[in-house]
């Protein structure tokens, strides 16, 4: 199998060439930052819920709802694939709509970053 092309370290202002994301020297560096976000920042009872068999299900249903399309191409009437489910109001703002189907919209990869986008993420 052939190898990846060399690029610049994702690493800002750092000129070494890499295969990889990061040149060795900020791999490790990343590594810890992602550890510490990891240990300190992020949510567990809302990284916890993503991986339930509750969210799952409702996941499931959403999709099968909305056709597997994504809602916001679909108002330009373009049929895309959706990839995800969007929470309309963010779990972390509203728990108890999390499993609220009128809380979520198939969406693509392209629409959901959009979406978050626009709101600042």
């Amino acid at each position: 199998m052939p190898l990846k092309p060399l690029r610049i370290c994702a690493a800002p202002g750092c000129p070494s060439l890499t295969r990889g994301r990061y040149c060795d020297a900020h791999q490790t560096q990343q590594q810890e930052e992602t550890k510490h976000y990891n240990k300190h920042s992020r949510n567990k009872t809302i990284t916890s819920f993503y991986k339930s068999k509750d969210w799952k299900r409702t996941r499931q249903l959403a999709l099968i709802r909305d056709n597997y399309l994504c809602q916001h191409c679909l108002k330009d009437h373009c049929f895309t694939p959706a990839d995800m489910v969007h929470h309309i109001v963010e779990v972390k703002e509203d728990w108890a709509k999390r499993l609220d189907l009128y809380n979520l919209v198939s969406l693509c990869n392209a629409c959901h970053n959009k979406v978050h986008g626009s709101k600042g993420k």
